[in-house]
């Protein structure tokens, strides 16, 4: 059995398709409004993600010029307190006997190719190559080829500094 069709108040069909009509209109532009409101945020959070990338791509370049001018204490802000250093040959270092090597090594050459930094929100990694002429702490020549990572951070402070550092060496 069929039920009955129960209309309360004084609704007719134009009516109805109208407000269903309006309806529609709202939902949809209530869509395209959420919409660009994503894109813009999206854009904001790109756009960070590029200048926190190149922000520290040019502390790696600063670290660079450090070893480059024999000049650790260009390195040293650079370098978080608790950092962790495994160099290419395997001895892990921490801040002061990474500050003592850079003091103790002299660089004819250094030079980095194919940097790259991918940000994680408050963190970033960098990659790169290296090469670089010299010589060590006992005054033997050395010939370093190199692929790097180091991990950076965003400290409370505002500042970004390097937690973690390592170095492969590259067979030729």
């Amino acid at each position: 059995m069929r039920k009955p069709d129960i209309q309360i108040g004084n609704s007719n069909s134009k009516s109805s398709n109208k407000f269903k009509l309006k309806e529609t209109a709202i939902k949809k532009a209530s869509i395209w409004c959420l919409l660009a409101l994503l894109s813009l945020v999206s854009v904001a959070g790109s756009q960070t993600g590029a200048g926190t990338e190149k922000a520290v791509a040019a502390l790696e370049q600063q670290w660079l010029e450090g070893q480059k001018t024999n000049n650790p204490n260009l390195v040293a802000p650079l370098l978080a307190d608790k950092i962790v250093v495994t160099e290419a040959d395997g001895k892990v270092n921490d801040k002061a006997g990474t500050l003592a090597f850079y003091k103790n090594t002299k660089w004819d050459s250094a030079a980095y190719d194919d940097v790259k930094v991918t940000v994680f929100g408050d963190t970033a990694i960098a990659t790169g190559g290296f090469k670089g002429k010299g010589t060590d702490a006992m005054g033997k020549p050395f010939d370093n080829n190199e692929r790097w990572t180091d991990t950076w951070m965003k400290m409370p402070t505002g500042k970004w500094q390097c937690v973690a550092s390592q170095a492969t060496p590259i067979k030729m």
